[in-house]
């Protein structure tokens, strides 16, 4: 990052029109016009503007603003009010939709920006306009305040910033320096400087600057006299001009011969009422009542307080001021200096004393002053730090409590209370670590993973932890790394477990827990051994969380066994105590991917259906991406390949906040490859590669293996079965040694690809390995039809026998598995084809049929030239395509034909078992495919199409 904090260097030849509203600050403007100046080159970036109330971060953006327009370029200008921080997507939106050349449908915008679920596309919305307008012409784009901004704001910016930072884009955003800064916007800042903002950063102004403005405002040459006043601002050009105007229009400046003198020749200390300074009018005016009262007495007391003194002064509990202290703190009129509150300026608060009534100044001064007489007196220690205060515990135990009420209901703002409780607990407080304990979980449940993961290795790095907090800490940091690590979920679970005289209830869940990561991990030797040695602790335990992911853990290591049977009795017991929620991850998930698995697709996404309405319902971010991602597996396996792809897409955009992971990586990237490769997108399956090549080198077996599986399907595709068996190796000894892994190369309908892959590379050992561990699994469990199917299937095609292949297409016809049928009647077509090419042609027209609905287009190509060696021709037509909508798939059709009809996304998406995130991605292909902008023009182009007019 290139930082520029230069205010007093030499004015810029090339600014010679620039005025007094930048007087001090010509060097900065003369940075954003060398960034314009590239711009005009059609190089993009991003500028941040950083200084503190007042210093003229406003006045720099229309400076930058003016300049663009003058250059012909397009500029967008948003800015943000501490009114409007719970809209979402205003500050910037506003920008980009209003203005003299505004992004088009700006109803359609703010509809997206409004609904939660759509949140997604809108941001697609907003990248594909932006990149298409800065085609025509380079495009600046101005976010103003950026420390009010809401949460999708903060989000949009740097995702736009860089993904479209190879584009003719300049975003010039401004934001107040200081503590007011909340995380989030810290976050923000963070990531565009890893994206290589420029920062300009806004110090005071120089004794030269100052003379300028001052003659500017006054309209003579100040005398020294005036410049000592003046000088009382610091430098910050808005407390500068609002006290020369003071001094202006209450008459205290004669100007005389072209010089401005003080009338009286004194410098007057308390000498303007609060109208002298606008600006601190403006925000006391925003502050609530509770808030206006504490700053006003704060004021009064003329030195940096305590909150004890404030609560003294205005007869309350110091925690009955939390809400006003933060309020004021937010405003930016107070700063905290350890344990005591002082204004960010003198002048302001001078400012805000001049406002009272004279009776109420005497009133609350002598207030002040016996009371900090009496503390001085006092022989007992200084007053603790607030957290420390005999109030201040009693607050923390009351938000403590009512975190863990609203803990299951509403995380978002369980997370806020246990926060701030976190805030208002001393560092060396004995309840801290506890606090810290309970607080991790909430923050990764609401989606702030590094926040929680950070507040939990700092702790441990600190030490001195007692053995029970240790371990509770530990429990939080593996619960949020079952997601995104499970070695490190391992590691943490491990060695919490192992801390001395801890409760034997936590004891239980941390063992259940590392069983758990260690199943999840693929590592079923060491599952099994942990469940062995944690057995009878959980049970002694009678904790009935730990007993409930205990159970979980044993159906998966059923499931590694082949014991599918008792995988659903675990589940179902589990399901009767009542105990999992759906946002208690990833225990929830479990059921829905077992089902999947037995090819029971209906049940799994009634299932994902259910947990992703609850944990939407109550704002569990981390636990509803997961819950898309198993039901992108489910739509994938059920051949829906456009919903599976676009509810893919939607949960990969959420890495923006919560990170990819090993879960992810077992979902998410091979559900886009796989569609990839059924849809012949080359370019998109050669990307996923290198997420293959990643997850190869993971310390997790299962996340190695899937990699492997990957890299063999993409070797496969482009004609190199060697080195497809080559990167097998690892995955095929697994198999060798009885060690089946949760997913890849083992799952049911993945075995006749195995098998086929192998006899490709003259692999016949190992196609007759993969044949066997199909038929085992399929004898183990002989009520599971897919497995009978599949293992017919693998057969059929390792002794090339059309009697196991045509088993196979009879068995498949009860399954809900439309791509592993289909794949089954090629292959029972293909084996026909050889001496009877009659009888191929029904069951290759049956696999032509079932590929062209699932939008499989490279297979539908590929039976399309097995029916030209069998002599047959078909009418072309584009796979997933209906005749009416030759633009539109067959989802994307379904999606339109219902919106027209007057329904919802969400509506829709109920009807279709679709997330209301799938839905809104078809419908905005289906607008562009049309080249269409509202419902409106939607409902009547469906109705003429329908209707054959």
């Amino acid at each position: 990052m290139r930082v520029t904090r230069l205010t007093t260097w030499p004015f810029p030849e090339h600014l010679g029109g620039v005025g007094a509203a930048v007087r001090g600050r010509e060097t900065e403007v003369g940075f954003i016009e060398e960034r314009l100046d590239s711009l005009a080159r059609r190089e993009g970036g991003i500028v941040r503007v950083e200084g503190p109330a007042g210093s003229g971060k406003t006045t720099i953006l229309a400076e930058a603003s003016a300049s663009a327009k003058g250059r012909g370029m397009r500029v967008f200008h948003g800015g943000a009010d501490p009114d409007d921080q719970f809209v979402p997507l205003a500050p910037l939106l506003d920008g980009l939709i209003s203005g003299e050349k505004p992004l088009p449908d700006a109803a359609r915008l703010r509809e997206l920006a409004t609904v939660p679920s759509q949140r997604f596309w809108l941001l697609q919305e907003l990248m594909d306009r932006l990149r298409e307008a800065a085609r025509g012409e380079p495009l600046l784009i101005i976010l103003d305040d950026l420390q009010w901004c809401d949460d999708l704001t903060l989000l949009t910016l740097h995702t736009l910033a860089a993904r479209l930072s190879p584009h003719a884009i300049l975003w010039l955003v401004a934001v107040r320096s200081g503590s007011v800064v909340p995380p989030g916007v810290r976050t923000t800042l963070d990531r565009i400087q890893q994206a290589g903002a420029h920062e300009v950063a806004l110090g005071p102004l120089a004794d030269q600057a100052v003379a300028q403005i001052a003659q500017d405002v006054l309209g003579a040459v100040p005398d020294p006299d005036v410049l000592r006043v003046a000088r009382r601002a610091d430098g910050v050009p808005q407390l500068l001009t609002e006290l020369l105007g003071g001094l202006r229009d209450e008459g205290v400046v004669t100007v005389d011969n072209g010089t401005a003198r003080l009338s009286a020749g004194i410098l007057p200390a308390r000498a303007f009422p609060i109208r002298s300074l606008p600006s601190v009018g403006r925000r006391l005016d925003l502050l609530s009542d509770a808030a206006r009262e504490l700053v006003e007495t704060a004021a009064v007391a003329g030195r940096p307080v305590t909150v004890g003194l404030l609560a003294e002064l205005l007869g309350r509990s110091s925690a009955a001021l939390i809400t006003a202290v933060r309020e004021s703190l937010d405003s930016d009129l107070l700063t905290e200096t350890g344990d005591h509150l002082e204004f960010r300026h003198e002048l302001i608060r001078e400012a805000l004393e001049a406002g009272l009534p004279l009776s109420v100044r005497r009133t609350l001064r002598r207030q002040a002053e016996a009371l900090l007489e009496s503390a001085t007196l006092q022989v007992d220690p200084p007053t603790p730090p607030v957290g420390g205060a005999d109030g201040d515990r009693a607050a923390v135990d009351r938000l403590r409590t009512a975190a863990a009420e609203l803990a299951a209901t509403a995380p978002g703002s369980a997370a806020d209370l246990s926060i701030r409780a976190l805030e208002l607990t001393a560092a060396d407080a004995p309840e801290r670590p506890t606090v810290i304990a309970e607080t991790i979980p909430l923050l990764w449940q609401t989606g702030q993973r590094a926040r929680a993961r950070h507040l939990g290795t700092s702790a441990l790095s600190a030490g001195g932890l007692r053995p029970e907090d240790e371990a509770r800490i530990r429990l939080g940091l593996a619960r949020l790394s079952c997601e995104l690590d499970f070695s490190e979920a391992v590691r943490q679970a491990r060695a919490g477990a192992a801390l001395p005289g801890i409760p034997a209830a936590l004891r239980a869940r941390l063992l259940a827990l590392l069983c758990l990561s260690l199943s999840m991990s693929g590592d079923n030797e060491a599952a099994e051994q942990a469940v062995a040695e944690a057995l009878e602790t959980v049970e002694a335990a009678g904790d009935r969380a730990a007993e409930a992911t205990f159970r979980v853990v044993d159906s998966i290591i059923s499931f590694h066994r082949m014991d599918w049977n008792e995988a659903f009795r675990q589940v179902d017991r589990v399901a009767e105590m009542g105990i999992v929620p759906s946002g208690w991850v990833p225990e929830a998930l479990w059921q829905g991917f077992l089902l999947n698995a037995a090819g029971r697709s209906a049940e799994a996404l009634a299932v994902a259906q259910a947990g992703l309405w609850n944990t939407r319902k109550v704002g569990h971010a981390a636990a509803t991406r997961m819950w898309l991602m198993i039901r992108t597996r489910v739509l994938l396996d059920a051949g829906r390949l456009t919903d599976a792809r676009a509810e893919a897409e939607a949960a990969s955009a959420m890495a923006d906040e919560l990170g990819m992971g090993n879960l992810a990586d077992l979902t998410l990237s091979y559900t886009l490859m796989r569609v990839a490769l059924h849809t012949g997108d080359q370019e998109a399956v050669r990307g996923y590669a290198a997420d293959a090549r990643r997850m190869r080198s993971d310390s997790a077996p299962l996340v190695r293996n899937m990699g492997s599986w990957m890299l063999a399907l993409l070797a496969d595709c482009e004609g190199r079965p060697g080195h497809a068996m080559a990167a097998l190796d690892d995955v095929m000894a697994a198999l060798a040694e009885d060690r089946p892994s949760l997913v890849g190369p083992v799952d049911p309908a993945d075995a006749p690809v195995l098998v086929r892959m192998a006899l490709r590379a003259g692999a016949r050992e190992r196609a007759a390995l993969a044949v066997a561990v199909a038929e085992r699994r399929a004898a183990r469990n002989p009520d599971v039809t897919i497995l009978a199917a599949t293992a017919a299937h693998a057969r059929g095609l390792h002794d090339n026998d059309f009697g196991h292949l045509l088993r196979a297409v009879r068995l498949h016809e009860d399954c809900p598995r439309p791509i592993a049928r289909a794949s089954a009647l090629e292959d029972a077509g293909r084996r026909l084809a050889a001496t009877r090419v009659s009888e191929a042609v029904p069951y290759l027209d049956k696999a032509l049929a079932l590929y062209t609905q699932a939008g499989a287009e490279r297979d539908v190509a590929r039976v399309r030239r097995r029916l030209r060696a069998a002599g047959v021709r078909r009418p072309p037509s584009s796979a997933g395509y209906i005749k009416e909508w030759p633009e539109l798939t067959a989802s994307e059709v379904r999606v339109a034909r219902l919106v027209a009809q007057g329904l919802t996304n969400l509506q829709v998406a109920e009807r279709l078992s679709l997330s209301p995130h799938t839905v809104s991605s078809h419908l905005r292909r289906a607008f562009t495919k049309l080249d269409i902008t509202s419902r409106t023009e939607l409902a009547r182009l469906v109705g003429t199409r329908d209707s054959g007019e």
